[in-house]
């Protein structure tokens, strides 16, 4: 099988982080052991369409999401374009394949008070691990970064002098980001405290844990989830919760949606435009007070 070209392929000319490129192999994987113990297949390049609808059928009766169900079938159609494109295969086992319908999830984000709750009420201990939750906490939700991003930060990617961070985003895209003050002031707290670790073995990683090593991304939920556990009674309480509180926050003062896109390393203003449901309410307010013809 060609999975090593293919992979070579998504990270040279397409540019996925090591990351996609990893879970686009494990898709394909799964696919092949399937294939391997129902058809007796030794190759996933010559199946046809009926093989894959049976493979699909399997995890639905696993219960797989179908969100996740149409992201390994996604994987499998880049595969197969992918051996259309160096003439490999002659056509492509899912050419016509209709995606399962999935229902589009709500995310609610933490009101502004929720996160000053966090922020300013609840005690922060003045040691390694609190300082360096405190950073967390505040730069998802100054910055919008994604918790991918980081956990795969470096030393050399924050400016002080300057108050940038340098972040790597999907495909590798860099974008700079402005810190607030406040955040500066906690970065500076945080080196201190790291720089006073007994051994660091992931020297140019930024975040750590307490043993040195790089943080890892179920660590930073956790951290997340505790702390706002104690402010807030939704359901999900996510890093990409923040994330998605980040956007909401700054388009309902006002902000500038292809500024909040490029602070989102956002590729196109669509994804960005999903955080615009949440501001309607507000707009309504703005629209409601500001408009000659509304009854005040």
């Amino acid at each position: 099988m060609l999975f090593k070209s293919f992979t070579d392929y998504l990270s040279l000319e397409k540019n996925y982080s090591v990351l996609t490129v990893n879970a686009y192999k494990k898709d394909l994987e799964f696919f092949s052991e399937f294939i391997k113990n129902e058809y007796e297949a030794n190759t996933i390049n010559n199946v046809n369409y009926s093989q894959i609808r049976s493979w699909i059928v399997s995890m639905v009766e696993n219960e797989i999401s179908n969100r996740s169900i149409n992201r390994k079938v996604s994987a499998l159609n880049t595969y197969y374009k992918f051996l259309l494109k160096i003439g490999d295969i002659e056509t492509n086992p899912l050419s016509k394949h209709k995606a399962l319908k999935t229902s589009k999830k709500v995310q609610v984000p933490f009101s502004e008070n929720e996160i000053m709750t966090v922020l300013n009420d609840i005690h922060f201990g003045n040691d390694f691990e609190s300082t360096r939750n405190k950073l967390i906490i505040e730069l998802f939700y100054s910055t919008g970064i994604r918790r991918i991003e980081l956990v795969e930060l470096k030393l050399i990617n924050v400016n002080l002098d300057n108050k940038t961070l340098k972040v790597l985003g999907k495909r590798n895209k860099e974008r700079i980001v402005p810190l607030l003050e406040p955040v500066v002031q906690t970065i500076s707290s945080y080196l201190s405290f790291r720089n006073k670790l007994e051994s660091i073995k992931d020297v140019d990683i930024l975040f750590l844990t307490k043993k040195g090593v790089k943080i890892y991304e179920t660590l930073v939920y956790r951290i997340i989830n505790e702390y706002f556990s104690l402010a807030s009674s939704k359901v999900k309480k996510s890093p990409h919760i923040l994330r998605h509180s980040f956007a909401t926050h700054l388009l309902n003062q006002g902000a500038d949606l292809n500024a909040v896109k490029e602070l989102l390393g956002h590729s196109s203003l669509a994804a960005t435009q999903v955080y615009t449901h949440n501001s309607i309410a507000e707009l309504k307010k703005v629209h409601v007070k500001a408009h000659p013809r509304s009854e005040k």
